[in-house]
């Protein structure tokens, strides 16, 4: 039996350049950067002061009071104000009960209300109280933007948080078009959302893995990432669900693959089989030839190793191919949003199908000849992708590829 396509109904998002899906699209067609000062910590005595820090979102503008703002940390508020707006471009704001029963949420996640805890571990040190008071720790977990959307939708159909890592929000969006394929439900929310905080600053920068200014992917003279936050949401349905109620498709998740390295907490195997593997596993999972393949949005960190090993993975899969199939990394606009980012990425494709356009890698200034694909370099370009390919490389290993199409009402993009 042929199993049900999944189509995306609805998008939301909340980064560094813009607080919503259309100004999103427009900032990605520009070249808009969204890298610069960090003011949510004191940043004095790292390796870097930079970062894409989402400086105009104001939750009280996005959120209505009802949904408890106070118990919500900035990463719940960014994931709920993308829901809110997928949900309100799917013509999905209310939900009848049989449909919240088969309406699921899953979410990619990272360092959750780790903002908001660290200035409460702080205060707890300098006290020399005896314990943590624990109810900022209980409330600001790593699953509660799914705990927040299901519970102030009420939506009662599955719910999971993944944390792989830098993937997670590719992951979800692989699971949750499983959940509809094998009719566990009919509509999911699903993404990854991600803040910025000190304790993954400091880890990053411990690594020296963190541009001073800032990233620079696929440039011979790029020194490492540009940490970022936000959220990004889609709304994935059952085709046949998504006609009976005349939604509007602007997409459709064809596959994903899924493997880990097996090499490394933190270095990517240089061999690249891993990576090889996810993309090679998302192709045949969304049944297209490598040929099929338009444009590859790159997971792209601008870390010499990483760039390197994924120019590699897209040469042994493509082939000769690879040096004409358009390669760009949208985190030299957004940074890396780790959790959020696989989800951000995805939702980068989706626009890029739906307005023909493919996003630049901006700040590419010197080519490197290790680096030799079209990496779109310094502005956008008009272009129609039927299959899109969405790298995410994550530390540990965890690599997970998405591959997103074109639909139409006459088949579809395959």
């Amino acid at each position: 039996m042929k199993p049900d396509r999944v189509v995306v109904t609805g998008r939301g998002t909340v980064n560094a350049i813009a607080t919503n899906v259309g100004a999103f699209a427009d900032a990605l067609k520009t070249g808009v950067c969204g890298i610069g000062p960090v003011t949510l910590f004191d940043t004095t005595g790292y390796r870097t002061h930079t970062g894409a820090q989402v400086d105009d979102f104001d939750p009280r503008r996005h959120i209505p009071e009802k949904y408890a703002l106070k118990r919500m940390s900035r990463s719940d508020c960014m994931a709920m104000a993308a829901t809110l707006e997928a949900l309100a471009e799917a013509g999905l704001t209310t939900f009848p009960e049989a449909l919240a029963a088969d309406t699921g949420v899953v979410i990619g996640g990272g360092a959750g209300g780790m903002l908001e805890c660290e200035p409460v571990f702080a205060r707890y040190l300098e006290s020399g109280a005896d314990r943590l008071p624990g109810s900022p720790f209980a409330a600001f977990s790593c699953a509660s933007s799914a705990d927040h959307i299901a519970t102030h939708l009420s939506l009662t159909g599955p719910k999971t948080t993944f944390m792989t890592a830098c993937s997670s929000g590719a992951t979800a969006i692989g699971y949750a078009a499983d959940l509809i394929r094998q009719k566990s439900a009919q509509v999911v929310v699903c993404g990854g959302t991600e803040p910025l905080c000190r304790i993954t600053y400091s880890a990053f920068n411990a690594l020296q893995a963190v541009d001073p200014d800032y990233c620079k992917p696929f440039d011979r003279h790029r020194r490492g990432m540009s940490l970022g936050e936000g959220a990004g949401i889609l709304i994935l349905e059952s085709l046949d669900h998504a006609l009976k109620r005349n939604a509007r498709i602007y997409g459709e998740v064809l596959g994903y693959g899924i493997s880990c390295d097996a090499n490394h907490m933190t270095a990517p195997d240089p061999q690249a089989t891993g990576a090889v593997g996810a993309m090679t596993a998302a192709l045949a999972d969304a049944g297209v030839s490598s040929n099929e393949v338009d444009y590859i949005n790159a997971h792209g960190t601008a870390t010499p190793a990483n760039d390197l090993m994924e120019i590699r993975a897209i040469k042994t899969v493509f082939g000769d191919r690879s040096q004409r199939i358009p390669v760009s990394s949208t985190k030299s606009m957004i940074g890396h949003t780790l959790g959020a980012a696989g989800a951000i990425e995805a939702l980068a494709c989706i626009l890029a199908i739906e307005r023909e356009f493919l996003p630049p890698t901006i700040h590419h200034e010197t080519p490197d000849e290790a680096c030799d694909l079209d990496v779109v370099p310094g502005r956008s370009r008009e272009a129609a992708p039927d299959i899109v390919l969405s790298n995410s490389f994550a530390f540990g290993g965890n690599n997970t590829c998405l591959v997103l199409g074109r639909w139409s009402q006459h088949g579809g993009a395959r």
